[in-house]
């Protein structure tokens, strides 16, 4: 199998979805400098009516891409940057996300909207948000977030297809990762979280970039004894409570791992999911690694302590199994 990484692969998925059905197409800002790398090609390939350059005005193209949506096409939108998701939040909240209902399912908008998180690259403050649990609060929103290639391409066609609107948040953390890609047509569903490392003492829920650390940790902690099983989501909306849950019921212990800040993250919502309907299983209390409730300083080495480390979850891994509930 040929190796691809993140952004190889979400521009091939993207491009494929585009040959398969002529209602995909892709608009945002600077898709056809192919800034970061994942539209390159595609303007030559399909042209500027598919491949559509907008305005530095987020409410405007997002709210046209919803138009377009409604009428039959399926865009996927380029928001270049996650926090630039916050102009077109109304567009997002009251319009993507309740158009379906408020219709009575005579309208579908299937708007891929792509947001990419430029957190720990000294971007700072107004560039370096994970803004995923906000939007996850949104009834009618499906949110993805990919950690590594193969999930990428996978879930981003699966997205494409969906009739529902789908954030998709992309960790450029993880951008640059290559992995065997197959060759042959693949979907990941929506809503499926994945296992990347089994084992039976203590399981850690990672998001998005905080995967391979979790995985490093994990091997790392291997050679103190402590077998660690790592699950990541994939999905962050609709969750795998389910995978999440036999995990920790084989396990016992958990410790959940968000680059998001601390307060109403995922790893809060994961917490209080087990909380609540896995309590008998804990041997330990729950044990998040975040990072704080505090804006992004510009200063790299101010910066790099914030977010969860292979490091720091370690060291919560070690704590855990030296509580018992």
């Amino acid at each position: 199998m040929p190796k691809a990484n993140y952004i190889r692969a979400m521009r091939d998925a993207m491009a494929e979805e585009m040959r398969r059905d002529p209602t995909v197409f892709l608009m945002g800002e600077d898709v056809r400098f192919n800034m970061y790398g994942s539209s390159g090609g595609l303007l030559e390939e399909f042209g500027e009516d598919r491949v559509l350059d907008t305005p530095a005005s987020e409410a405007g193209f997002v709210g046209a891409a919803a138009g377009a949506a409604m009428v039959g096409m399926r865009p996927i939108v380029d928001i270049t940057i996650a926090p630039f998701v916050y102009p077109a939040a109304d567009q997002i909240i009251s319009i993507i996300a309740k158009s379906r209902y408020l219709y009575g399912g005579q309208a579908r908008v299937p708007v891929v909207l792509r947001c990419c998180m430029l957190y720990n690259g000294a971007s700072a403050a107004q560039h370096s948000d994970r803004p995923y649990p906000m939007f996850m609060n949104v009834p009618g929103l499906k949110i993805i977030a990919p950690s590594d290639a193969y999930d990428a391409k996978g879930l981003m066609k699966a997205a494409v297809r969906d009739d529902d609107p789908v954030m998709c948040f992309e960790d450029t953390t993880v951008w640059g990762r290559s992995m065997e890609i197959p060759d042959e047509e693949y979907l990941i569903p929506i809503g499926k979280a994945a296992v990347k490392r089994e084992g039976k003492d203590i399981t850690i829920f990672a998001v998005a970039g905080a995967v391979p650390l979790a995985i490093a940790a994990a091997d790392k902690l291997a050679g103190e004894g402590i077998d660690a099983e790592v699950i990541d989501p994939r999905t962050l909306k609709p969750l795998d409570t389910a995978a999440i849950l036999a995990s920790v019921a084989k396990t016992g212990r958990l410790v959940v791992v968000d680059p998001a800040h601390r307060t109403c993250s995922v790893a809060s919502e994961v917490s209080a999911i087990v909380a609540e309907h896995g309590f008998h299983y804990l041997k330990a209390p729950i044990l998040r690694v975040t990072t704080p409730d505090i804006h992004i300083p510009f200063s790299p080495v101010m910066e790099k302590g914030l977010y969860p480390t292979t490091d720091r979850i370690a060291e919560a891994v070690r704590r855990s199994m030296k509580e018992d509930a």
